[in-house]
């Protein structure tokens, strides 16, 4: 069988990415930059203490190519990239349809999604930068179980974050947390200021993904030897996920073809990001491609107002240009 006839297209070792697509390079103008408020102390000033060097960065580089470090490349083998390019045959036949119709394999990871492509980047980072812990939220728990993985390779703790509203059902996922050696409390906790003044109102808060990532940022801020680590929404974390569509780029090059659609689910935007980057550097010179975004009717995170809003419940985030239903 040739290789455009392949059901499954592997990427040789040798042909895999060295290194990030960073979109920012090629955008007609620059995104949104983030701001202060009005009122109250600079958030700005503050995120050298919240944030890694090397991501913030990452954050406000215009560089279309930035390095994937060799130790990263091979934390990347080990969790076993490149993944497959999947020519779903079946369904093809089971629609009926001339269209030839791939997916690309990222429930491959060791933890389960595409969040583990970041997750090793970050975790190395803080390792090379001098810390000892990591603090982050998560939500669905994706995002929590591939920090408490990548951390666990280069033996740095971890403390997360959980909704508690998904923490007190989602057993199996703590105890996969667990597993790799990470902390988890149900937020809001009585770990923080930010928690416990929550807690105080409603004993039983359901909690939400800003009051997670404001317990993350306020843990952080007062360890000198912890740093936050976000798994989705900034430039940099759309930057590492590049890796999805980059090995799609050259996997498509070796079957002979390119996509006229790309169809990715989008939440908060760094799986279809990563995955359909690479390719939207094409469209902007011209090729003819489609992307489309898939998300729940029940919270459409691409509604609301556009404008600038802080990005967590306790407003120790800059603002950031966003969607929003109000803070």
């Amino acid at each position: 069988m040739s290789q455009a006839d392949a059901t499954v297209v592997q990427l040789p070792d040798d042909e895999r990415p060295t290194k990030w697509y960073n979109i920012q390079a090629d955008l007609p103008e620059p995104l949104p930059p983030p701001k202060d408020p009005e009122t109250g102390p600079s958030r700005l000033k503050a995120l050298p203490e919240l944030l890694l060097a090397e991501c913030l960065r990452q954050e406000n580089s215009t560089e279309r190519w930035i390095g994937i470090p060799p130790e990263v490349q091979e934390l990347y083998r080990q969790a076993g990239r490149p993944r497959p390019l999947i020519r779903a045959r079946r369904l093809e036949k089971r629609l009926g349809t001339p269209a030839h119709l791939y997916y690309k394999t990222e429930f491959y990871s060791p933890t389960g999604s595409h969040k583990v492509n970041t997750a090793l980047a970050q975790a190395w980072y803080a390792k090379q930068e001098g810390y000892e812990r990591l603090t982050t939220e998560t939500g669905a728990g994706q995002w929590g179980t591939a920090l408490a993985y990548a951390a666990s390779l280069a033996d740095l703790k971890t403390t997360i974050y959980w909704v508690r509203a998904v923490h007190d059902w989602k057993i199996q996922r703590r105890q996969f947390m667990k597993l790799y050696g990470a902390t988890v409390h149900a937020s809001p906790s009585s770990e923080t200021s930010v928690g416990r003044a929550l807690l105080a109102k409603q004993a039983n808060h359901p909690g939400s993904l800003g009051i997670a990532v404001s317990e993350g940022l306020e843990d952080a801020k007062r360890d000198e030897n912890a740093i936050y680590c976000l798994g989705s929404v900034l430039n940099h974390v759309l930057l590492h996920q590049t890796i999805i569509g980059l090995e799609t780029q050259r996997q498509f090059e070796q079957v002979g073809a390119y996509p006229d659609i790309m169809v990715s689910s989008l939440g908060g935007g760094s799986n279809f990001g990563g995955f359909t980057l690479p390719f939207l550097a094409d469209a902007i010179k011209g090729k003819a491609i489609r992307f489309v975004a898939a998300q729940s009717a029940a919270a459409p995170n691409l509604q609301g107002e556009y404008r600038y809003d802080f990005a967590d419940h306790a407003e120790l985030t800059p603002l950031l240009k966003m969607y929003t239903l109000g803070h």
